[in-house]
């Protein structure tokens, strides 16, 4: 297991992410209820996790924040991040508190049910002064999501690494992903993710996501110029760039210098669970490509760097789980060319 101690001394790193490494529990079968399903496969999971190691494979250094319970499963989550090359010193073991686990149902193939068990799970224990301080300097981009805001002492560790990570000069990405269990009403879930977007270069949110920050209705993001005009909303509050991921529809993005939206890739899909995760990295590592992440918010470097997310997200949803499916650059590359 990792050390429980930070180690503030550190080589720079491409990405970071901080949150949550945990067992995604997948259904046997698609198209049943969760109390119907017959078994449960499981595999590593975590949206941040997700990200991390897809943003590895695309070939950026990668580093996880987070914390696992001292138990089986979260030596094989710490096992999982090392051997796909992610830097784990950031990593914290919590001796009274069991590694997270999601268990899923899907209705159908492009959506997920999820039950956490997590009262608390180790992951919601991350402390401010477990941050390694280095990591958080040092990286070009920090990515995190809402289920580390969700409940203390995770939370304020989380906002800790966003002032870190900005003061360090990094782009600060944030994915909203709203599980409404675990959250005490939407009030609450709406009030944490406004209170980050002041603090965050990159807000990635779905279509319900959109409308519920924007305070509208899930219908209102059905043509381009309405989704424009919420994402335009978003924009006001802090975000120089948001993206709205409409799975088999593709995605969009919004900032000062315009928006657009982007064509999917069509793919027998399988499993679309964690397809934004990948999405995400595989922009990020675009963006990131530049020496200024700022000059790539242009709509056709945008545009650019979206296609490429599609096609690691559509890739992604050929294969059931997240990490066991994210695709690997030369696969994407090869993707892109036969669908040029």
């Amino acid at each position: 297991m990792p050390d429980h101690a930070p180690t503030p001394e550190s080589r720079p790193v491409h990405i970071v992410t901080l949150g949550e490494v945990l067992i995604d529990m997948f259904p046997a079968e698609v198209g049943r209820p969760l109390v119907e399903v017959s078994a449960f496969h499981p595999k590593p999971g975590g949206a941040p996790a997700n990200v991390a190691v897809a943003a590895r494979r695309h070939g950026a250094e990668a580093a996880f924040i987070g914390k696992v319970g001292d138990d089986l499963f979260g030596q094989h989550l710490v096992d999982v991040l090392r051997a796909e090359g992610v830097e784990t010193r950031g990593v914290r073991v919590a001796e009274d508190a069991r590694t997270t686990m999601a268990i899923i149902a899907m209705p159908d193939e492009n959506t997920a049910e999820f039950v956490f068990y997590r009262n608390p799970g180790a992951d919601e224990l991350l402390r401010a002064d477990e941050l390694d301080t280095g990591l958080l300097a040092g990286t070009r981009a920090f990515h995190f999501g809402s289920l580390s805001l969700t409940g203390e002492p995770s939370r304020t560790a989380t906002v800790e690494a966003v002032r870190l990570a900005r003061a360090g000069g990094a782009l600060i990405s944030y994915d909203v992903n709203y599980r409404p269990a675990l959250w005490p009403g939407p009030e609450a879930a709406i009030e944490a993710a406004r209170a980050m977007l002041r603090q965050v270069d990159l807000v990635k949110v779905n279509e319900v996501e959109l409308a519920l920050l924007a305070g509208a209705q899930a219908e209102d993001t059905a043509r381009p110029e309405t989704m424009a005009a919420l994402a335009a909303a978003l924009r006001a509050e802090g975000p120089a760039l948001v993206v709205v991921t409409l799975g088999p529809r593709g995605s969009f993005f919004y900032t000062d210098a315009g928006w657009g939206h982007v064509e999917p890739f069509a793919v027998e899909t399988v499993d679309a669970t964690g397809c934004g995760d990948a999405f995400i990295a595989g922009l990020l590592v675009r963006l990131t490509s530049a020496d200024d992440w700022r000059e790539m918010l242009t709509p056709d470097h945008l545009h650019d760097a979206l296609r490429y997310a599609n096609a690691v997200g559509a890739l992604t949803a050929t294969r059931q789980g997240v990490i066991p499916a994210l695709p690997r650059a030369a696969e994407v590359e090869a993707f892109l060319r036969e669908r040029a």
